[in-house]
């Protein structure tokens, strides 16, 4: 207590909230960013993630306008929302960054991954790995005897759930493009 007998933050009426506002809770944020295609402009970026021990969970980087020289940068990065928006504030001083887009809190979105997952194996987990990629939708893109090679689409858990169900079956090698995101319009 304090000498004057108010507890702090004891009432949202009073002049003098001192209830913490930040939060400690981590949250999943898909950042689009638009950059000039130049060298060294994903090097500068990804050191503003690392010289700050940022973690990025996915990151994906191709050119969106050949005439213009953009390119757009897709990261996906966890952090507590003071931290989102510092990651975005600095992104935003970058010199070569033109725009900078949270999809997470924009509005409604769509991600998608691409991935290849090798399965190996003989007699029924073969049927039964192809009996999985079937209700998953994933392709065959290559077989041989004692394997195939899987090609899925779809949102990071699907990739992380059928990965995780081929496990037993004999998953032996993933390589995942990382997420992919676009805004959605509104209705």
């Amino acid at each position: 207590m304090s000498p004057l007998k108010i507890k702090k933050g004891s009432t949202s009426h009073s002049a003098y909230n001192l209830r913490p506002t930040f939060s400690d809770v981590s949250e999943r944020h898909t950042l689009a960013v638009l950059v000039e295609n130049e060298p060294g402009v994903l090097a500068r970026v990804i050191g503003l993630f690392s010289g700050r021990g940022y973690n990025i969970d996915s990151l994906t980087v191709a050119e969106v306008d050949h005439q213009g020289h953009l390119s757009r940068i897709t990261i996906v990065t966890t952090g507590t929302p003071q931290v989102i928006e510092q990651i975005k504030a600095q992104l935003g001083r970058i010199v070569p960054v033109h725009d900078v887009h949270d999809l997470t809190v924009e509005g409604p979105s769509v991600e998608r991954e691409l991935a290849l997952l090798k399965v190996a194996g003989e007699g029924e987990k073969r049927v039964e790995a192809l009996r999985l990629a079937d209700i998953f939708r994933a392709n065959v893109v290559d077989s041989t005897l004692k394997s195939f090679t899987f090609e899925i689409t779809g949102t990071s858990e699907k990739i992380d759930a059928f990965a995780d169900l081929m496990r037993p079956l004999g998953l032996e090698e993933v390589a995942r493009t990382g997420v992919v995101a676009l805004s959605r319009e509104e209705k």
